[in-house]
């Protein structure tokens, strides 16, 4: 092996810190003998530099390879989809360790320790992670100076300053591209693994799915208002509208179960100046959005459904932010189908017999819809009804039995499951709608912060000319859920925030966190709105309003005009004062020596080096000669100098 092929030492110590740094975000969600295998890569790599072992023989690492592919295949029951890939690019990544001896098994190793760092963004482009990986950037470009270092060498800060450097000289070609480079979609699409990292509310509803989202203080969404945010109980986050009864359960209509006359969005007449809002929203796995009623949205890949509700064609596997319209007065849906009412109205007959009674005994002196529904209303609020995160379990089918005439103990979910059925019972149409109520305002920059303890199920009944009409029977029973939050009603259980133990929201009541909270809150929302939301229909929009009309011919003199006033400037100051000198302070010494010796018939012949040089001198010249003296001054600092470099 060539000698100047060798990896240098201190560049096996920059790979192994950068291996352990890409893998930290995956930790979650790669299996535990992963971590293993790092350990072991290393622990047996640093043998090797030690020579207390030697690099595996082919075969063995051809074995290694195999098992992991095969345990990658065991844990993920699949090799296709991200996670079993990264597991598989992780293990790669380790085991090219074994075999790192050249330089350019190191370059190998830092490549695949930025394709690593990019597949952090796909699971999360939070402005942490983003912070992260710049980190992990840095480490890689450090550890490519420190292959480009001579064998042997000791640790200086010279390598993390040098990476820092280029990596800031790096900042203006990006910013140009940030603006100008064409805003493209994914060339593939890789699946995930099915059903992970699903979060939020689910498309069916059965007693205690809400109340285990009560548990967890995670962001939902954050919504930025252009204007002045609406009072807290007006924020009814609508979401998903169940109007399916089945197996003791509430989901959603499939598009396939609606008739071709159902299929089409009927929209409502609207009047006066409408809420603009911006929703930036976590990864949930799902395909449905959030707004106020009535919401509509221009942004691209926001379809709005036949029932109101805002959703996308692909799960969300990233965080995506939409702009938002909502009419909070529009008159939603004023005139009903046969078809409509007959699903909106629909309920076992051969289920909860006493509310069955019960109903119609109280529909017999409400012969008015609405007139019943405040009876209905009026039950919930007199009686003695508590809402808690932790109601009894109600395992019976006749469960509205059970729950308006025995335990009369719940959370949101009980009591909109409950009302909806007695509303069907009386022949009412009515259905859930799932969703958020209410949110943190943050007042620094106007948004509203929803977090996950904030979900909330509610009613919508149908009255001629009205249409579908919001009714809330958990305000009946807990006004302070709507009107000051979940935490204000449930102030004292143990179960609120039980799944987030470590939640900087826990930390409110100190002015501190609390102050630096709310700025943190700030920076996520403009940092999603700005740069993650920056698609190709904002890069157009921000374009047209710097140049006006986009032409072809002028985008690109545009962009190669920027690439221009950005590199040649920066070329211009990297190349300031870098001429070479042509000698050294040492060499000049050396030569003006040399041509003193001239003087006295002792010429350095050409080829001869420094030391033959002194050695001719010292033959020929006595000891106490000032030029035999300056002469091994000379050498020996030149040499010194070479060595040092």
């Amino acid at each position: 092996m060539i000698t100047g092929d060798q990896l240098p030492r201190r560049a096996l110590t920059w790979l192994i810190a950068c291996q352990f740094a890409v893998i930290v975000p995956h930790l979650v969600r790669v299996p535990l003998w992963v971590v293993a295998v790092y350990l072991g890569a290393s622990l047996w790599r640093l043998q090797m530099h030690r020579q207390r072992a030697e690099m595996p023989s082919r075969w063995l690492r051809l074995a290694l390879g195999i098992t992991a592919s095969i345990a990658v295949l065991a844990s993920y029951r699949t090799l296709i989809g991200l996670e079993p890939m990264i597991a598989l690019l992780l293990v790669a990544s380790a085991l090219k360790l074994l075999e790192a001896i050249r330089d350019r098994d190191g370059y190998v190793i830092v490549c695949l320790g930025f394709f690593i760092s990019v597949t952090h963004f796909v699971f999360s482009q939070s402005l942490p992670m983003t912070l992260y990986a710049l980190a992990c950037t840095l480490l890689l470009v450090t550890a490519m100076i420190a292959l480009n270092q001579r064998p042997g060498a000791t640790f200086t800060r010279h390598e993390p300053l040098l990476a820092l450097k280029m990596l800031g000289l790096a900042v203006p070609m990006m910013v140009v591209l940030f603006f100008l480079f064409p805003r493209i979609g994914p060339l593939w699409s890789v699946p995930s693994k099915s059903g992970a990292g699903i979060t939020g509310m689910s498309d069916f509803l059965k007693p205690g799915a809400v109340s285990k989202l009560g548990r967890s203080a995670e962001v939902a969404f954050r919504a930025g208002f252009d204007g002045p945010i609406p009072a807290m109980p007006a924020l009814y986050w609508r979401g998903l509208v169940l109007s399916q009864f089945e197996d003791e359960a509430w989901r959603t209509l499939g598009w396939r179960e609606l008739p071709a006359s159902e299929r089409t969005l009927v929209r409502p007449e609207t009047t006066g100046d409408p809420l603009r809002y911006r929703i930036v929203m976590d990864p949930t796995q799902q395909r449905w959005l959030y707004g106020l009623a009535y919401a509509e949205s221009e942004t691209a890949g926001v379809l709005e459904a036949w029932d109101f509700r805002l959703g996308v064609l692909n799960p969300l596997e990233s965080q995506f932010g939409y702009d938002v319209r909502s009419w909070t007065g529009a008159t939603m849906q004023p005139q009903l189908s046969a078809w409509r009412r007959d699903v909106e109205t629909s309920f076992p007959e051969n289920i909860n017999p006493r509310s069955a009674t019960w109903v119609t005994a109280l529909r017999s002196r409400h012969p008015d819809d609405k007139s019943l529904v405040a009876a209905l209303l009026d039950h919930f609020r007199e009686q003695p009804f508590f809402y808690t995160l932790e109601p009894p379990p109600i395992t019976q089918p006749d469960f509205v039995d059970r729950f308006v005439f025995d335990t009369r103990r719940g959370f949101c979910e009980h009591y909109a499951y409950s009302f909806v059925a007695l509303a069907r019972m009386a022949g009412i149409p009515a259905r859930i709608v799932a969703g958020y109520q209410g949110g943190e305002i943050n007042p620094l920059n106007n948004t509203v912060v929803v977090r996950q303890f904030d979900a909330h199920a509610w009613a919508e009944v149908w009255y001629a000319g009205d249409g579908w009409v919001r009714v809330d029977p958990t305000a009946a029973v807990s006004p302070d859920r709507v009107e000051l939050g979940l935490e204000a009603a449930l102030a004292g259980e143990a179960g609120f925030l039980a799944d987030s133990p470590i939640s900087v929201y826990r930390l409110r009541g100190i002015s501190a966190i609390n102050w630096l909270r709310l700025r943190y809150d700030v920076l996520a929302f403009r940092w999603q709105s700005f740069v993650v939301g920056f698609d190709s229909t904002r890069q157009i929009d921000l374009l047209q309003d710097w140049f006006g009309e986009i032409k072809v011919s002028w985008f690109v003199a545009v962009m190669l005009g920027s690439w221009a006033i950005v590199l040649i400037p920066l070329t211009f100051w990297l190349n300031r004062q870098r001429v070479a000198p042509l000698f050294l302070p040492e060499e000049k010494r050396f030569v003006a020596v040399t041509n003193r010796l001239q003087t006295l018939g002792l010429s350095r012949a050409f080829g001869e080096s420094p030391l033959a040089l002194l050695e001719r001198v010292r033959a020929q010249l006595p000891g106490d000669h000032p030029l035999r003296g300056d002469l091994e001054a000379a050498v020996g600092d030149l040499y010194n100098r070479r060595k040092a470099d």
